[in-house]
């Protein structure tokens, strides 16, 4: 049996691509949690040059980035195939996921940063949505084809912790009047049936958020 390791934090979205993937895979791991105020010798020794996570660990080898370990998942393990098999369609998955990987850290400045970097922030956001919502029109389900694959668990971080980030902070960006077809499609997507059993707890990302933004606000 391979020796599976996942270094990563339970509320981080790019912990939660790796863990999708392993768990569509049926690939039992060890999930470690690290504390990123005090790195552990196995994460600065595993991603010596980025020193973030996640990190996959197999058989004693080290894969870092969310997206590289998913392709590797999917690569190495049997199971359910993540990217698609159409060399077209591989392509536009990775188109859309790089999308996501550039446009992401917008999200975090938004709710994280203040005045004028924030309101920048901002901006970038609202480009993204409006982009993702033509995307989504006609009711598109999934980003490449009929498969829930690749692209769709990138997009993890905006179907799920966008609006929980909303919520926890009151910085709201999305609304269905603006953004229906992204509304829409963030519904479907976490109310799932399928993508429930794979989602973390609402609630529990909720509280975690609370307090990060509380704590933030008392330190001031």
């Amino acid at each position: 049996m391979a020796d599976v390791k996942l270094l990563g934090l339970w509320y981080s979205p790019f912990s939660h691509r790796v863990e999708w993937a392993l768990k569509i895979k049926g690939v039992e791991y060890e999930f470690i949690e690290e504390d990123l105020q005090n790195k552990s010798p196995l994460l600065l020794e595993s991603n010596p040059v980025y020193k973030k996570i996640p990190v996959l660990i197999h058989n004693g080898k080290s894969i870092c980035e969310s997206m590289v370990i998913v392709e590797y998942i999917d690569e190495t393990f049997e199971g359910p195939s993540i990217l698609p098999k159409d060399p077209y369609d591989r392509a536009i998955a990775r188109f859309w996921a790089k999308f996501f990987a550039e446009k992401g850290p917008a999200v975090g400045r938004s709710f994280f940063l203040k005045g004028e970097e924030q309101e920048k922030a901002k901006e970038e956001v609202y480009e993204m949505l409006k982009v993702l919502d033509n995307e989504l029109k006609h009711n598109k389900k999934y980003f490449v084809g009929d498969k829930f694959g690749f692209a769709d668990i990138v997009a993890n971080a905006a179907a799920l912790w966008l609006g929980v980030l909303e919520e926890a902070s009151g910085v709201v960006l999305v609304t269905s009047e603006k953004f229906p077809n992204f509304c829409a499609w963030r519904d479907e997507y976490i109310n799932c049936s399928e993508n429930k059993k794979y989602l973390p707890s609402r609630n529990e990302l909720l509280a975690k958020f609370k307090a990060r933004f509380q704590a933030a606000s008392v330190a001031k």
